[in-house]
């Protein structure tokens, strides 16, 4: 294991890490031999480094490594820099031009999967680990600087210079004396995986009699054809599904009905605004080109209302395979509840027995700490006689209850508080666009939902699922069907503590690393205190027309790929003279498992500038 140290003063915490086993040690200063050896202590310690067979370097500049060393000896496993500065009274802004560059060089030295480690005195760093904590602008504002080296924060704890061996501290205004590091603080930075660079992706699937092939919308191209839920997969949304439908199957017989489910529709659901779907152009014949997927917003059909009015039956639900549509338009679904009718409408379910589909659905929403354009929907279907439907609706939700209370206990102490809402008294602004949906799609009668807790996890109630019931008198006039939806990716957040559903998607192996095959753990963050940047837009909205807020939000969806985490109206005013509408919205990024540098935040607000111009037709001011 190598290991390099930088900016040593009288290489006393080199000389203590030299003793450990396996560890081969290039311990360096920024000053001559000659300087450093006229502080206290510092020839002892480099003659007992050169002992142990330890390299010893001066003169080396932090911010210059790959011209130091060459290509060969560049491979660090783990670089250490304790207490950094510029000397003397050197300011914060000197002090984090100096990590900049430290942090540029070290990623030209290290391995893919090496360490930094950084010691600053506290409050230097500028994170809630500082107590106290300083303000961001009066701090070294560590995260941000490493994030622009592609680095994340992946560990963070005292700096105790107790338990070092012959440790002491020297340099106070670059004299040789000991400095204050009461508090003082090791950050553990990693290498972040890059930020994704999205190019155009074609899905093909099965249609009917033939295979159809489309553009996938830009804001959904990383998580189409990810097999979260395929049998060999260990993503805690499978996990969950099985272990939740095992705990049901002690009560229902149970029947899995996955297999058949195509990722398109056709025509439309009553209730659901068509602005709330990703609608689809098929090219049988041959892909769309790169440059109709250039735009962000390519395959997005809208209709008006009227075009979207259709026939629906008494359960509120559009038919399938009658009704409007247009031709060769299809969307992507954005619920499984239909093919549970359609199956229905076959006659090929069996009575008394609890059948199971589950898959991703894709909605477009507003931008809100639990909106997911896509997430993994588990539908669970039974047929009971017409009277017992109540008492079955309640047997199958509180073995719902029971199972998802059983999962968590197993993974963590905390006591969850879940429930079961009427519909009638149910303040849907309340809670997540989930339960807003399903409630367009078909009457409901209750809403399962997670409780406000203390954990940090859940901030105001928020729907899980939902249950309902439908009769279908031409499949048997003596049966009643009960519908329960349950949103699986919120449940493995819930159960495993992942408080942002974006990192259910990410493609860093740390996150799959936690969950072996077959079993749920209480995650543990790889990317602490990300740093978030905030932009304003300000813009005049098209004469005569509605200002369109959900392409707002998709574009800046796509745009940033998900690290717009917050899109507020923070100003509006309306010219007396002229009528125009003027709007201004303040955007907040932030990503949860990548580092985000302020560079890349400046490149994306430019681009979204660029295409909400161009699509919603504004004139930016």
């Amino acid at each position: 294991r190598r290991v390099l140290l930088l900016g040593e003063g009288n290489f006393s915490f080199a000389a203590s890490l030299c003793g450990a086993a396996g560890t081969c040690v290039v311990a360096t200063c920024y000053e001559s031999e000659e300087e450093v050896s006229r502080r206290g202590r510092a020839a002892e310690s480099i003659q007992l480094l050169r002992e142990r067979g330890a390299e010893v370097m001066f003169s080396v500049d932090c911010t210059k490594l790959k011209d130091r060393f060459s290509s060969e000896e560049r491979e660090f496993d783990c670089i250490y820099f304790n207490f950094p500065h510029c000397g003397r009274k050197a300011g914060v802004v000197k002090n984090r031009e100096l990590l900049a560059c430290f942090f540029h060089g070290s990623a030209e030295v290290l391995t893919e999967e090496g360490e930094v480690h950084v010691a600053l005195c506290n409050g230097q760093g500028g994170t809630p680990a500082d107590q106290p904590q300083r303000e961001w602008h009066n701090s070294w504002q560590i995260v941000a600087v490493a994030a622009g080296a592609g680095f994340i924060l992946s560990n963070v704890h005292p700096f105790k210079a107790e338990t070092i061996p012959g440790y002491k501290s020297t340099g106070y205004r670059s004299q040789d004396k000991p400095f204050c590091i009461e508090g003082a603080l090791n950050h553990v930075f990693t290498r972040s995986t890059p930020l994704l660079c999205f190019t155009p992706m074609v899905c093909e699937v099965q249609l009917e009699s033939q295979k159809v092939s489309f553009q996938v919308p830009q804001v959904l191209v990383d998580k189409m054809n990810r097999d979260f839920l395929e049998l060999n997969s260990t993503h805690p949304v499978q996990t969950v599904k099985e272990k939740l439908t095992a705990e049901l199957s002690q009560a229902f017989p149970l029947q899995n009905i996955d297999h058949c489910l195509s990722l398109l529709h056709q025509g439309h659901l009553n209730g659901v605004c068509h602005s709330n779907v990703f609608w689809i152009t098929l090219s049988p014949e041959e892909s769309p080109s790169t440059e109709e997927m250039s735009d962000g917003l390519a395959n997005t059909v809208l209709y008006s209302q009227a075009d979207l009015c259709r026939d629906t039956d008494k359960n509120g639900w559009g038919n399938m395979q009658e009704g409007y549509h247009v031709s060769k338009e299809y969307y992507l679904r954005p619920s499984l509840l239909p093919y549970a009718q359609a199956i229905i409408q076959r006659g090929t379910f069996l009575p008394g027995t609890l059948h199971v589909l589950s898959g991703p659905v894709f909605r477009k929403c507003l931008i809100t700490p639990y909106s997911m354009p896509v997430f993994h929907e588990m539908i669970l279907v039974c047929t009971v006689k017409r009277g017992t439907e109540n008492s079955c609706i309640q047997m199958l939700v509180n073995n719902i209850k029971s199972s998802i209370c059983s999962l968590q206990q197993t993974v963590s102490s905390f006591k969850l508080s879940i429930s079961l809402w009427e519909a009638m008294s149910f303040e849907t602004p309340e809670l997540n666009d989930f339960a807003t949906f399903e409630s367009q799609l078909s009457k409901i009668q209750y809403f399962i939902c997670m409780e406000k807790d203390t954990s940090g996890f859940c901030e105001k109630s928020s729907c899980l699922g939902i249950t309902r019931t439908a009769h279908y008198d031409l499949v048997s006039t003596e049966l009643v069907f009960v519908f329960a939806s349950l949103n699986l990716d919120l449940l493995a957040m819930l159960i495993c503590g992942i408080s942002d559903w974006r990192m259910l998607w990410t493609s860093d192996k740390r996150f799959l690393s936690q969950f072996p095959r077959g079993e749920l753990r209480l995650f543990k963050s790889f990317s602490l205190y990300p740093p978030s940047y905030v932009h304003d837009v300000s813009f005049w909205v098209p004469d005569g027309e509605q200002f369109d807020e959900l392409a707002f939000h998709t574009i800046a969806r796509w745009v940033s790929g998900e690290t717009v985490i917050s899109i507020q109206l923070i100003d509006s005013f309306q010219q007396s003279e002229t009528g125009r509408k003027s709007l201004c919205y303040r955007l907040t990024f932030q990503s949860c498992d990548k580092a985000l540098s302020r560079q890349n935040v400046a490149e994306m607000q430019l681009l979204f500038r660029k295409e909400i111009n161009k699509h919603l037709g504004v004139t930016l001011r």
